[in-house]
């Protein structure tokens, strides 16, 4: 077993802005802080409005505003969006929105090293890691570059009122599910078990008040609070099983990804915890219950989120090919990853049965 204090952590370099109403009052300042005079406002189509509301608090330092953004960062979205901040002369981006819209700037900052300012609107927490993904002919990569790093992030909980319930609770197990590989990574230390715990302590608080009252504005902000560790602990320690079966997932099967984070986590958990005890005590004492996999298996259900990756549109037939290239690479994860071990936790995850 690993010697708790034998660790080496890396802080992220970036600066963070909290508060509600910063997207609107504090990103212009920022980006002056930055130096930068002509920024490409990056967004999904979902969130354009907001998108632009963003634009026009940078005045004449926005070039341009791009609604384009999509799921998984297909190849052919991130060329355009490159080539479109290579024309305008851009010196810098603004995404504005969830995980593909930060992504697209990622994809940008590491073709072009243009620095990145980050407004999230979800809790997918990209705006913490220094973790890439694009997809290309139904595969995802992924890598790590300090480029992509967001130089500055703004985190204003009003954005995230009319995140609909649906996408706010799989959101957040998305955030929940970096904590819980956090705890189990090679390279974690005794500050990101901290980070971690806290985290999933406070998602897990705010998820269940949202459902029931999505404008709470104090419960919005510790969501985001609990997302923003969440997200620090994944781009400071290396993923494991569940992150490689999420990108295989969705990058190969299209599948939705925050639901499928969602999914998979109490199973991806449940077959890991024998081999990283400690990580699933943490997770069950952040989630106040006895025996984490289970816990958050019954969160999602009461949150009205989906349990298996049959209501996500994955085919019976799709769940060779999955283990198939799931193994095709190697990877840390505290358990050895074998062909009949994944096939089972796919099995169960496609099935929603209880995980054991």
């Amino acid at each position: 077993m690993k010697d708790f204090l034998d660790f080496a952590y890396d802080a992220q370099p970036m600066r963070v802005v909290f508060r509600p109403g910063a997207a609107r009052t504090a990103t212009a300042g920022e980006a002056e802080r930055l130096g930068l005079r002509r920024v490409l406002v990056l967004s999904g189509a979902r969130g354009a409005d907001t998108a632009r509301a963003v634009a026009d608090s940078l005045g004449d330092a926005c070039a341009g505003v791009h609604a384009e953004a999509k799921m998984h960062v297909p190849v052919e979205v991130a060329d355009r969006a490159v080539e479109l901040a290579r024309s305008l002369g851009a010196d810098g981006c603004v995404a504005v929105g969830g995980g593909s819209s930060i992504g697209l700037g990622k994809a940008i900052a590491l073709r072009t090293g243009l620095p990145l300012i980050a407004v999230p609107s979800t809790y997918s927490g990209s705006e913490m890691t220094p973790v890439w993904g694009l997809t290309e002919r139904g595969a995802k990569r992924t890598g790590r570059d300090p480029a992509v790093l967001p130089r500055s992030v703004v985190y204003d909980p009003e954005l995230t009122l009319g995140l609909p319930v649906p996408l706010t609770v799989t959101s957040g197990i998305n955030a929940t599910a970096h904590a819980v590989e956090a705890l189990y990574a090679p390279d974690s230390s005794p500050l990101i078990a901290l980070m971690a715990e806290e985290g999933v302590r406070a998602m897990a608080g705010a998820l269940p008040e949202l459902a029931a009252e999505p404008r709470s504005l104090e419960a919005r902000g510790r969501a985001l609070y609990g997302a923003w560790l969440c997200g620090s602990c994944l781009g400071a320690t290396t993923m494991g099983l569940h992150h490689k079966l999420c990108h295989v997932l969705g990058g190969t099967f299209g599948l939705p990804h925050a639901e499928t984070h969602t999914v998979v986590l109490p199973y991806a958990l449940a077959y890991n915890a024998p081999a990283a005890p400690e990580a699933a005590a943490a997770v069950a004492r952040a989630l106040d219950a006895s025996v984490a996999p289970t816990a958050l298996w019954e969160l999602a259900g009461r949150l009205g989120a989906p349990r298996s990756l049959a209501e996500l549109g994955l085919k019976e037939s799709d769940l060779a090919t999955a283990a198939e290239q799931v193994l095709s690479q190697a990877y840390a994860n505290p358990r050895p990853v074998t062909e009949d071990g994944v096939l089972a936790l796919l099995r169960a995850a496609y099935e929603g049965t209880a995980p054991v």
